[in-house]
């Protein structure tokens, strides 16, 4: 008899490695995120990356974190959460989850509240104490949206492409 192998990676290893991918898109020079949303049956139903809108050169569009706000990237970037959320046209997000590189700020938690994600699995809070990280923690416990810290097996895996 045939057994199957012990050493495939679990579920939270898998989604939070697909989020991890996905952040690989994005172009922003200091942070890449990424997000993937998943459904009770452990499907994936969406992902995302920080990045500009459709239709907005990344060329053309500023990189800059400090500056006059028109001329950083804070008022035109969309966060990876919000763009899971958006990239999904299957219906109803309701009861999922969502693994994300980086803890969400407070406009994704909204989006996150309002599409109905009932469950965050986060890679890193490295703005933990921040008014956005703190006024986003508020909301989802209000909300009830459970929060975790992702607990990282520290197994490499490598990809050739």
């Amino acid at each position: 008899m045939t057994f199957k192998r012990q050493d495939y990676i679990n579920w939270d290893e898998y989604f939070m490695g697909v989020a991890k991918l996905a952040s690989l898109r994005s172009k922003d020079p200091n942070s890449q995120v990424g997000a993937c949303i998943v459904n009770p049956e452990n499907k994936i139903l969406s992902m995302g990356y920080n990045g500009f809108p459709i239709g907005c050169s990344d060329d053309e569009f500023p990189w800059a974190r400090e500056g006059d706000t028109l001329n950083t990237k804070y008022a035109y970037v969309t966060h990876s959460e919000l763009n899971a959320i958006l990239n999904y046209r299957g219906g109803s997000l309701e009861g999922c989850k969502i693994y994300v590189t980086l803890f969400p700020c407070n406009e994704c938690a909204k989006a996150i509240i309002q599409a109905g994600i009932k469950t965050v699995i986060y890679a890193d809070n490295k703005y933990d104490g921040t008014p956005s990280v703190e006024a986003s923690k508020k909301l989802m416990t209000a909300a009830g949206v459970k929060f975790e810290c992702y607990k990282p097996t520290g197994r490499k895996i490598t990809l050739e492409v």
